[in-house]
């Protein structure tokens, strides 16, 4: 049986053209591309024309992009790095940022540094002028995520760091899931760093960028080479490298496909709440692909197993947290109890799924329903 994917916010299928792209950087211009000999030149060349295609899809000049392993490291390179630049403050961090930036922040409170969280309301969109009027001007950090992917709830990053860098903080925001699905302007945003990720954009896994703001310094995480201007050490993995600027350029050339989503989007969130479910944040504005779901008295696991038995690849919240089952960290923030948090369950549609795809997935949905519902009805109480 073939699956219909729906998990588009965990991973894409890699491009056919940027598979094709590189291909010849494993088997044939596969040299070290700080050697000198003229294939060494032909895989720095490769690199740079990567850099010039992922500046342009965020409006920034290939000097302030920095290649890195994905947005697992560009998070935690922003935050560690940019912290350990300057004295201890506070750091800002909102309740529903993927565990990437959760972590680096918290390992900052060892070394002086007082978090300080930005909650969410029941949609999930942190109220930035509350947030700003708390403001102080021992705000050294900030890190906001432009889009959350469980929810796909947008935020006003642009908002924050204008406040941010008032008071002379620096500022993060995650952007690895709004690449693609959104226009993004790292100068219009006013961050100081931004970090995106390939292989949620239809390129390879092992590749990323954290784009920053050539007027901050930060600390390296990996020395011992001076590979990226010093401030990655690593021969770069060019393949992946080529790959992810061909994709991020077809990112672009694609966005009015991703905009299009929308319509599925809203019909399949309809559908669901006809079905009884409860659609997470549903009322902010959101990235055109995500849909986060639950069903009460319906486990999140068991819904997405039955729905993989009926060809329906979906999520039980972010997969990076695969193999727990906690209740989703970000409904929490939101105020969702906790027993309907833990039955969560995320669609998230990608370019290559069809109206059809909505279609039969919610047939599916009801029939699996039924059957959850009618097995629990005959359990004794």
């Amino acid at each position: 049986m073939q699956h219909v994917y729906l998990d588009n916010n965990a991973a894409t299928r890699v491009d056919e053209r940027v598979a094709a792209a590189m291909l010849p950087y494993m088997t044939e211009i596969y040299a070290n591309p700080s050697s000198r000999h003229q294939m060494g030149r032909q895989a720095r060349a490769a690199i740079d024309v990567a850099r010039e295609q992922v500046a342009a899809a965020v409006g920034a000049h290939p000097s302030q992009v920095l290649f890195v392993s994905g947005g697992t490291e560009a998070n935690n390179l922003a935050i560690k790095g940019l912290a350990a630049m300057r004295p201890a403050a506070t750091v800002l961090v909102s309740d529903i940022e993927h565990p990437s930036v959760r972590q680096p922040v918290a390992e900052l409170q060892p070394l002086g540094w007082q978090i300080e969280r930005m909650p969410v309301d029941g949609a999930g969109r942190v109220d930035v002028d509350e947030v700003v009027a708390a403001l102080d001007k021992r705000v050294g950090l900030a890190t906001l995520m432009l889009a959350n992917n469980e929810t796909g709830v947008l935020q006003e990053v642009a908002k924050l760091a204008e406040r941010v860098r008032a008071v002379k903080g620096w500022m993060h925001s995650d952007g690895v899931q709004a690449l693609g699905k959104l226009p993004l302007d790292f100068a219009g945003l006013g961050v100081h760093a931004l970090s995106l990720s390939g292989h949620k954009i239809y390129g390879p896994k092992g590749a990323g960028a954290l784009v920053f703001d050539k007027r901050v310094e930060f600390a390296p995480l990996l020395t011992g080479g001076g590979h990226e201007k010093g401030l990655r050490a690593g021969t770069e993995n060019v393949p992946a490298i080529v790959g992810f600027g061909l994709a991020c350029q077809l990112a672009v050339e694609n966005l009015p496909r991703y905009a299009g989503l929308t319509q599925w989007r809203d019909s399949l969130a309809q559908e669901i709440s006809r079905l009884g479910g409860t659609v997470f944040g549903a009322e902010a504005e959101r990235v055109p692909n995500t849909v986060f779901f639950a069903f009460d008295g319906i486990e999140g696991e068991t819904l997405v197993m039955e729905l993989d038995r009926q060809g329906f690849a979906i999520a039980s919240g972010s997969a990076c947290s695969s193999g727990k089952t906690e209740p989703s960290a970000v409904l929490l923030a939101m105020g969702v109890e906790p027993g309907l948090a833990k039955g969560a369950v995320r669609v998230s549609l990608g370019r290559d799924n069809r109206a059809e795809d909505v279609t039969d997935f919610v047939r599916a949905l009801a029939g699996v329903l039924q059957r959850l519902r009618q097995m629990a009805a005959v359990v004794p109480g």
